[in-house]
């Protein structure tokens, strides 16, 4: 397996493999690399002909500064893993003076609310940070197509926004949401919860999924209410559930016909903030 630190290396590798007519996919990770990851990287190998990870965690993209310091490391573990899926995966492991020479700064973008929103409003800054590293990185790697993960739905809209300001050259697509057997949705931070967190962890998806059973025939208002409820007798601690357009995330309070909607929802598990969502209708 081929690990590149510097842009020159990165660059010029996959410059020869598109010379060969090579298809070029990309999976930006922040490591800590789960069969979350896996399962982007396995959609992304079936879909083109090499594919390039990275790995970088990105501190522009944290507005806590602990969980900055917290966020899990262990760049061998994740080499290891990515050995076993396919050999023949480029990494890209830059410094943050690679990404960012020696200004670490977000570029402020007009997104047009979608970062207002939800993590936006949670988590000020926050996805003009992850703009930001993307912007780098696609200019750095030049790929064909980009996968994200649907956990991170807005993110995934925000993506779709930044390609379409910089008017990058390259097709986003977004994969299912990767799932351990409990329903909990595959992160980085799961590893931090404590046994009894972890046990109790999957309500947050049986709830996600009650209310899209309750969406059907129960008003918006209702459905919040629920999900209110079910977690005011739960030890985890909701932080936000919001029902919104699937394309502008705009927030409604009211179902309209031929509208795609989409359930939100962050949760405290002790100190871990876990989020999730899933489609509606």
């Amino acid at each position: 397996m081929h690990v590149y630190t510097n842009r020159p290396e990165i660059s010029n590798a996959v410059a020869k493999h598109k010379e060969n007519g090579s298809k070029i996919g990309f999976v930006p990770t922040m490591g800590a690399l789960h069969r979350g990851h896996a399962s982007l990287f396995n959609f992304a190998l079936e879909r083109c002909d090499v594919v390039v990870v990275s790995i970088f965690v990105n501190p522009t993209q944290f507005n806590n500064s602990q969980d900055l310091e917290t966020y899990p490391r262990d760049l061998q573990a994740d080499l290891e893993l990515l050995e076993k899926i396919n050999p023949n995966l480029l990494v890209f492991a830059p410094g943050t003076t690679t990404i960012y020479g020696s200004k670490i700064k977000s570029i402020d973008y007009d997104f047009e609310g979608l970062n207002m929103v939800m993590e936006g409003a949670f988590r000020p800054g926050h996805f003009e940070g992850v703009a930001t590293v993307l912007k780098y990185l696609f200019e750095i790697v030049q790929p064909h197509f980009a996968f994200f993960g649907e956990k991170d739905y807005q993110q995934l809209q925000i993506v779709n926004k930044l390609v379409a300001i910089e008017k990058l050259p390259v097709a986003i697509i977004g994969c299912p949401i990767s799932r351990h057997d409990d329903g909990l949705a595959e992160s980085s931070r799961n590893m931090r919860l404590s046994q009894s967190h972890r046990e109790i962890a999957p309500f947050i998806y049986s709830t996600l999924l009650k209310a899209k059973e309750l969406f059907n025939d129960k008003s918006i208002g209702d459905v919040h209410q629920f999900v209110t409820n079910a977690f005011a007798d739960s030890t985890l601690k909701l932080e936000y559930f919001e029902i919104a357009n699937a394309s502008t995330l705009e927030h409604t309070e009211s179902k309209k016909a031929n509208e795609l909607y989409r359930a939100f929802i962050a949760v405290f598990a002790g100190d871990v903030r876990l989020i999730d969502n899933i489609a509606l209708n």
